[in-house]
């Protein structure tokens, strides 16, 4: 669970290394037009730059999370569900894969941009489409694998 976890890491840091050395400062690279583009953003906030500037707010709430979470994982998973390891592994990588940048640079690297005809995606990073689907997985087992059984 925790080699799944290091692995999405260093994808995720590998990604962001790539993005500062080949996007800074050089505009949008367009994959797909009018759809996917790969674009370089210092994130200094949350979710779609909210509370930006908070660097030590966040490492303290990452910080609790991911201890929060390993206490968890540690203490649950003889009877943990593939699914609930599977959730908590994508959360925690996504977390420390952001809190990695917050430590070492003071913001966050996004390199994703979607666009939905006239919408633009927040741009997005390897750890932020961890969180998601952990966070996803973990509300279908809440929800609705929990009738399943």
């Amino acid at each position: 669970m925790f080699i799944a976890a290091f692995i999405i890491i260093i994808i995720d840091q590998l990604t962001k290394k790539w993005a500062i050395q080949a996007l800074k400062n050089q505009g949008s690279k367009v994959i797909i037009k009018n759809f996917f583009e790969l674009t370089y953003v210092e994130n200094r906030g949350a979710a779609f730059g909210v509370l930006s500037d908070r660097r030590i707010f966040f490492i303290i709430i990452t910080t609790v999370v991911v201890v929060v979470l390993v206490g968890y994982i540690f203490k649950n998973h003889k009877i943990m569900s593939s699914l609930e390891k599977i959730s908590m592994s994508l959360i925690l990588a996504g977390a420390l894969g952001n809190f990695i940048d917050r430590l070492l640079n003071g913001y966050v690297v996004d390199l994703f941009s979607l666009r939905f005809g006239n919408y633009y995606f927040p741009v997005f990073n390897v750890a932020d489409i961890a969180i998601v689907l952990g966070t996803l997985l973990l509300v279908y087992i809440i929800v609705i694998a929990k009738d399943l059984h």
